[in-house]
C-alpha cells in the first residue's frame, strides 16, 4: 500500500512536475486529481524510508497543488474536480468529483501538515473534509442506504454502486482526518464506515472471487485480479487498523480464491462477459 510504483510516474508532467494523465483521443492529458495524491502518497513513503530529499520535493509540491485546487461544486461544498467527461455506467459530465479523490488528497495534506507544521495544509483539509459529512444528494460523497449503513462513494451515481477499493481508501482518509485533528465527528465517521464494511463484506463475496461493486446489474462485476489483490491487502490493513476478526477471515479465504486456476479462469470469464454486455 505504499504507492510506490505511482511515485516512479514517468509522465508526462506539467511544468512545475504535477503528473498529468494521457487518456488519449477525445479525452487527451488531463490532470487527475486521485492520480495526482497517490503519486504524492507514493513519494511522501519513499522520502519517509528513504530520507531523499528529492522525494519530499515532489510530496510538498502535490500537497500545494491539493491546497490550491480545491473549487466550490454547485452545492457550496470544497472539492477536487475532475475536468473532463468520463464513462462510468452514467456519463460522468465535467467537472466531477469522488470520494476516493476527497479521502487521498485529505490524507497528503494532513501529511503535509504533519511534517511542515504549517496550518495551510490542516486548512484545505478541514474544507474537504465536510463532503463527507453530506450526502450525495446536496453535493457530498455520503450515502446511506435502508439499513443505516454509511457509504463514501467513489463515483456519484445513483442509484450507487459502493466501489469497494474506493470507499476503503476514502474511509482511511477520514481516519487519517481524525488522527490529525481528534475530531470526534470523524471519529463517528470512521466507526459507521467501519460497520458498513462489517455489514457488507458478504455481499462482495461470489464464493470464488470479490466484487468490483454493487452494480445490481444481471452479470455482477466482478473485481479484475489487480483489484482482487487489491481487496485482500485493504482488509488485512483494516484488520490491523480495528482488530475485527472478520477482516483477516475474508482476506484469508480471498487469497485462497485467488491461488486457483480454475477461480482466475471464472473470474475472467465473468469480467468479460460484464464488459460485453454493459461497456
Amino acid at each position: 500500500m505504499d504507492f510506490a510504483e505511482k511515485a516512479h510516474y514517468s509522465g508526462p508532467f506539467d511544468r512545475h512536475g504535477i503528473p498529468l494523465l494521457d487518456y488519449h483521443g477525445h479525452i487527451g492529458v488531463q490532470y487527475n486529481p486521485i492520480a495526482i495524491a497517490q503519486y504524492g502518497l507514493g513519494n511522501y513513503n519513499l522520502w519517509r524510508r528513504t530520507g531523499d530529499p528529492a522525494r519530499r520535493k515532489k510530496f510538498f509540491l502535490v500537497a500545494d497543488w491539493l491546497r490550491e485546487h480545491l473549487e466550490t461544486n454547485a452545492n457550496g461544498l470544497p472539492v477536487w474536480n475532475h475536468h473532463f467527461d468520463w464513462e462510468y455506467r452514467d456519463m460522468l459530465k465535467a467537472p466531477w468529483y469522488s470520494g476516493l479523490a476527497q479521502g487521498q488528497g485529505i490524507s497528503v495534506l494532513v501529511r503535509a501538515h504533519r511534517d511542515s507544521g504549517d496550518a495551510a495544509y490542516l486548512e484545505p483539509a478541514k474544507r474537504a473534509f465536510a463532503s463527507f459529512q453530506k450526502p450525495t444528494t446536496t453535493g457530498g460523497v455520503a450515502f446511506t442506504d435502508e439499513s443505516g449503513d454509511l457509504w463514501f462513494e467513489e463515483y456519484i451515481v445513483s442509484p450507487p454502486t459502493h466501489i469497494l477499493n474506493g470507499f476503503i481508501w476514502a474511509l482511511w482518509g477520514v481516519h487519517d482526518y481524525f488522527l490529525a485533528t481528534h475530531d470526534h465527528s470523524a471519529q463517528d465517521l470512521v466507526g459507521r464506515g467501519v460497520r458498513t464494511l462489517l455489514h457488507n463484506l458478504d455481499r462482495y463475496d461470489l464464493g470464488f472471487w470479490s466484487l468490483y461493486e454493487q452494480s445490481g446489474t444481471r452479470i455482477p462485476m466482478v473485481a479484475s485480479r489487480f483489484y482482487h489483490q487489491l481487496h485482500i491487502v485493504q482488509l488485512r490493513a483494516m484488520h490491523r487498523l480495528t482488530g475485527e476478526g472478520k477482516f483477516a477471515e475474508v482476506s484469508d479465504r480471498w487469497e485462497c480464491y485467488s491461488r486457483s486456476r480454475p477461480n482466475r479462469a471464472r473470474a475472467l470469464c465473468y469480467k468479460s462477459a460484464f464488459k460485453l454486455c454493459y461497456y
